[in-house]
């Protein structure tokens, strides 16, 4: 089948792309490189010409919290219309595990955004949501950085490989729509705090990890289970410490 991947020659987006064309299918990458872009509707309706899915892994360029939002609702919004017009019959989207749990920063409440307005639309849906990815812990601990000191709170911490989002969104894609959503999260839940001292040891990194329960997290205080999924969510094979140590091989 003709799939559409928004975003598609970013983190995921090419992954996703890899692995759909792999099984067979005709996965094409949208993204503002290849022509398409969500935001001003420019080449949305030829890219979805003949397309039965669409998943959308865009992101935003900016966190702050109207950008931020205004990304989400205007993308969200072109998008959907034009799958509408060309009949497309399932739109799957990636979002984050803990985006409807208190506290929630500008980022979450956007994609809670980006959720209402796809529930609304008459097109058959399915939302994955993912805890954080292997691939963003260094940018988690630079954001948490004060000083020479990384702020971390002692909460729970369940991050996943890209390959494996990839791969569940894949799965979902071509399975029946859930008009609802499914979790999923890497193999180890472990805490934040802990989680980061450790891997900045390993990494040589002189930066101290101190613990906090008020430390925020992009913007918000974390919650015990702010960060991880609830029971039967679908969990990832991967560890991150033989991830790390594949992805730093030979550097």
């Amino acid at each position: 089948m003709k799939i559409v991947v928004i975003g598609g020659t970013g983190l995921i987006g090419s992954k996703l792309v890899a692995k759909l064309g792999e099984h067979g299918h005709e996965a094409v990458a949208a993204a503002p490189n290849t022509g398409v872009n969500t935001l001003t509707g420019e080449g949305l309706a030829e890219v979805l010409a003949g397309a039965q899915v669409v998943i959308d892994v865009s992101n935003s360029p900016s966190f702050e919290e109207k950008a931020v939002l205004e990304f989400f609702e205007t993308s969200t919004r072109n998008l959907l219309a034009a799958e509408a017009a060309a009949g497309v019959g399932h739109h799957v989207a990636l979002s984050v595990v803990g985006t409807e749990r208190p506290p929630g920063n500008a980022y979450f409440r956007a994609k809670i955004a980006q959720e209402q307005l796809i529930e609304k639309s008459s097109i058959p849906f399915s939302l994955v949501h993912a805890t954080q990815f292997f691939e963003f812990v260094r940018r988690i601990a630079d954001e948490a950085t004060d000083g020479g000191k990384v702020r971390m709170a002692p909460v729970l911490f369940q991050p996943i490989a890209g390959d494996e989002v990839a791969q569940a969104l894949g799965r979902v894609s071509v399975g029946t729509p859930l008009n609802g959503r499914v979790e999923v999260a890497g193999p180890e839940q472990v805490r934040m705090d802990e989680f980061f001292r450790d891997e900045l040891a390993s990494w040589g990194d002189p930066r101290e990890v101190v613990t906090d329960p008020h430390a925020h997290y992009f913007g918000a205080e974390l919650l015990e289970r702010s960060l991880v999924p609830d029971d039967g969510a679908t969990l990832g094979q991967i560890r991150y410490r033989d991830w790390s140590a594949r992805n730093t091989a030979g550097k």
